[in-house]
């Protein structure tokens, strides 16, 4: 018989994913960080590191590298979580199954380009990050976009790293700088993220290995879970946004259009974000690269995500999205974002279908999707004025008339910016020329 108590793990300290030296002032607010289940399972507590002023967490949980969900959990005022609690809720998530092993040559050297605007802070913490990765050939490219100081330089110029390199594109725009890292891209793959992320220290391998699963894709996305939520706007994000909920490992293709996609292949979605994707250098170079009139420094504000991942699936190539790979995402916590959220999703949207609208290949096509994808508007909207139950339940949401107010009206602002979207993206077309 094994004797449970003298096996066990001692206490077992869990990181935040994006320690903060500031106390929780919401509290509704929840620590975030990554658990493995057998780690848990074995030890004699866990113990959350920072967690001060927490009253709940959310833990998500992997076998391995494998992603086997989130739990919601409470913590004592010591920063633990109850066993009786945890033990269940990781026992209750699904199985996770290795995926098959690689077969095809390995992607080797990896590029990573993150863009970045006046924003020292966040592109030191992303740097470090993606420094840590446990991936034996990469290089990093900070392109710093239309800057209006020399912080960024600066904090590249601070790590002394040779894999690490600075860029300055002075033209405004993420598609501009997105495409100034690839230019200068050594790898076969080059994997984008923004500067608001840290990124696990596994996610470089998850890329690669996705890459040599299956010799036909040329674009992997990962998983974006909320890096933080600290305040009702960040739990309001962290509910609506797709790409934080991934957690299946699937492979598109237009020979094979997937039956829960009806909108296919324009889901918007359902591939992930710019925040975490990769392509072949070879593929992406062949499609042109991001397109300049599309994303946040532009009229058209978005789009470019989408727009590049469909543009994928129609040259023929395939799009995997490898939970596996995940990158922490910080979301903006202050409630003016949600209305500058909406007007982005919305007006890069209506942008894109323009695009989209003024090629005959895809016209035709998306003129048929068209009721389905005026259901993708309102994502940030609550439609009926209410904060959702499933929000309210999680670590209570003390929900003021303010917030109510703040969040109301964004399905109408998003439905508005899209019908105004073909007019910018015209703008933007003219502007980029």
């Amino acid at each position: 018989m094994t004797d449970h108590q003298a096996t066990a793990v001692p206490v077992l300290m869990i990181a935040p994913a994006m320690p903060s030296p500031d106390l929780p002032a919401w509290p509704g607010a929840a620590w975030v960080g990554a658990i493995d289940r057998q780690e848990a399972l074995a030890a004699s507590a866990v113990e959350l590191a920072g967690a001060e002023g927490f009253r709940r967490a959310r833990l998500l949980v992997r076998d391995g590298r494998e992603v086997a969900g989130f739990v919601d959990v409470t913590v004592d005022a010591s920063g633990e979580v109850d066993p009786a609690e945890l033990g269940p809720a990781l026992r209750a998530l699904r199985t996770t199954r290795l995926p098959s092993a690689p077969q095809g040559d390995p992607a080797g050297r990896v590029s990573v380009v993150i863009g970045t605007r006046d924003r020292p802070d966040d592109v030191r913490r992303c740097v470090r990050s993606v420094l840590a990765s446990e991936h034996p050939d990469f290089e990093v490219f900070v392109v710093d976009n239309a800057p209006t100081t020399s912080a960024t330089r600066d904090v590249v110029a601070a790590f002394a790293d040779p894999r690490l390199h600075y860029v300055l594109e002075a033209r405004p725009g993420v598609s501009r700088a997105r495409n100034a890292g690839l230019a200068l891209a050594s790898g076969a793959v080059v994997a984008f993220v923004d500067d608001d992320v840290v990124v696990d220290r596994h996610w470089l391998a998850a890329l690669a290995d996705a890459y040599a699963r299956d010799a036909d894709v040329v674009c992997v996305t990962g998983l974006v879970p909320s890096g933080e939520l600290r305040t009702p706007t960040q739990r309001y994000f962290d509910e609506r946004v797709t790409w934080a909920r991934n957690l299946d490992r699937r492979v598109f293709r237009t020979s094979a259009p997937p039956a829960d996609l009806p909108l296919f292949p324009f889901s918007v979605g359902a591939f992930g974000t710019g925040a975490n994707m990769s392509l072949r250098r070879s593929a992406a170079l062949a499609l042109g690269g991001f397109d300049v009139a599309l994303g946040p420094g532009t009229p058209s504000r978005a789009g470019e995500d989408p727009d590049l991942f469909t543009r994928v699936l129609l040259s023929g190539g395939a799009l995997a999205v490898e939970p596996s790979a995940i990158v922490w995402h910080k979301h903006r916590p202050d409630r003016a974002a949600l209305r500058s959220q909406a007007l982005g999703y919305g007006t890069g949207l209506g942008a894109w279908v323009a695009k989209l609208m003024l090629r005959p290949r895809t016209a035709l096509a998306v003129f048929r999707r068209a009721f389905g994808a005026l259901k993708q508007l309102g994502a940030l909207g609550q439609g009926d004025g209410q904060v959702s139950a499933a929000v309210d339940a999680l670590g209570g949401w003390p929900v003021d008339d303010e917030f109510q107010a703040a969040t109301a009206g964004l399905k109408r602002v998003e439905l508005v910016a899209a019908l105004g979207g073909p007019w910018r993206y015209l703008r933007s077309v003219r502007a980029a020329r």
